[in-house]
């Protein structure tokens, strides 16, 4: 038993309710619950109990056993003073207060649940609960998969949102950060983001109409123009970078840049070069997908090719196989679902504006579903992926509650137990 699961099963009322006595032999009527409470004080509060013929409102507070309460140290703590029930697992016949009845569950609960979380505690499957998923009923993971998808957007508003502090409230800058991170894919994500950081858009748009000199700031910036080279064109995006770099004073990031394990097509120079091109051909980014109407219409502008010596080049003075070096379906999908929904989702919760929140919503729906081992895993239990806020709420529900066996918090997990009792 832990003290979570307890919690648990005293917010569903998980256990036999008939004939409930506390510990002075006084009969218990469970009126009302209470709210669970995450923050500090008793567990839950606003709770409604009938203890013989008096009916008493406040909180309740639960534990292991019952000596935990003065292990807790609530007996000092003025924050329990309105407790009216205290629920324990076990009575150890540990220091109770004299006027806090006590109700203890150890033989009121079914050996069915408790085996059955035992079970998936001890579980190393993709998810605790995998040979049983597909028995919820399909209204549970619509209403969850939802939840899901506003937690998943709401974290990665709050990142958002950390970072237009960072830069003093400048959207453009923002979303020219988070854009560069998002090109480095999660390889080079941090490394293209402090390059970003290097090169503010008040110094790119002074050579929006210079692609040369775009793409040499951002690969000399990424290390990447450093040393002896052969051919033509990385000479000369040497000599720009070194030109400007002295003019601009600009400060070399400490970054890596890392072509380990990666498909040729998204290496780093393809992606700088490409992110290049993106930065030539657009005009106020962030303003221009805010008032976009369609997600098609940022997906056609988010679709770039590298300049042409790419189409030989994998890397830079390394000639290869000829090939255009187009962004892609794929990744642009991918740029919709990590950068553009959450840049507009935050926009929407910082200026209490639903309808950039609602646009979030409505283009991911309209966008392909990420394709990764947590999206498979999914499909291979027969759980259906059929959009980009599919995929999102999959991702959300892998890494933040089956990956910490957080069971008791995931309405399938509630769903599956439920059956136990």
């Amino acid at each position: 038993m832990t003290e979570r699961l307890l919690q648990f099963i005293w917010q569903f009322q998980y256990f036999n309710r008939h004939d409930l006595i506390v510990n002075d032999g006084a009969v218990l009527q469970i009126l009302h619950p209470g709210k669970y409470n995450t923050n500090q004080g008793p567990d839950f509060l606003e709770a409604s109990i009938k203890i013989d013929n008096t009916t008493l409102v406040g909180n309740i507070e639960l534990h292991i056993n019952t000596s935990d309460w003065h292990k807790h140290g609530h007996h000092t703590d003025r924050n329990y003073k309105n407790v009216i029930l205290h629920v324990v697992w076990r009575h150890d016949d540990g220091p109770q207060p004299a006027t806090v009845p006590l109700l203890d569950l150890e033989h009121r609960v079914s050996s069915l649940l408790l085996n059955q979380y035992e079970d998936w505690m001890q579980q190393s499957s993709f998810v605790p609960c995998a040979p049983a998923v597909t028995a919820v009923n399909e209204l549970v993971w619509l209403a969850w998969r939802e939840r899901l998808l506003a937690e998943r957007l709401q974290r990665k508003s709050n990142h958002v949102l950390l970072l237009l502090q960072r830069n003093q409230y400048h959207w453009e800058e923002t979303c020219w950060q988070l854009l560069a991170k998002n090109f480095g894919m999660s390889v080079n994500a941090e490394a293209f983001e402090n390059i970003a950081c290097s090169l503010p858009v008040s110094l790119l748009a002074k050579h929006k109409h210079q692609p040369i000199v775009l793409e040499a700031l951002l690969m000399g910036q990424a290390g990447l123009l450093e040393g002896q080279f052969t051919e033509a064109y990385p000479k000369l995006l040497q000599r720009e970078y070194r030109f400007h770099q002295h003019k601009y004073k600009l400060a070399k990031p400490a970054v890596s840049v890392y072509s380990l394990r990666m498909r040729p097509a998204a290496f780093p120079g393809i992606r700088l070069a490409q992110l290049a091109i993106l930065v030539h051909q657009s005009v106020h980014l962030f303003a221009s997908i805010k008032e976009s109407s369609a997600v098609k219409q940022v997906m056609k502008q988010l679709n770039v090719t590298a300049n042409d010596y790419w189409h030989y080049h994998y890397q830079l003075d390394t000639p290869a196989g000829y090939k255009i070096k187009k962004l892609g379906s794929s990744m642009v999908n991918n740029i919709v679902i990590n950068t553009v929904a959450p840049l507009l989702f935050a926009y929407g919760l910082y200026h209490k504006e639903q309808s950039m929140k609602e646009k979030a919503l409505q283009w991911l729906a309209q966008t392909a579903p990420e394709k990764n081992n947590i999206t498979n895993g999914w499909q291979q239990m027969g759980i259906s992926n059929k959009d980009a806020c599919h995929s999102q709420a999959l991702i959300e529900l892998k890494t933040q509650y089956c990956d910490h066996k957080k069971c008791l918090d995931c309405a399938v997990g509630n769903a599956l137990l439920k059956r136990s009792v």
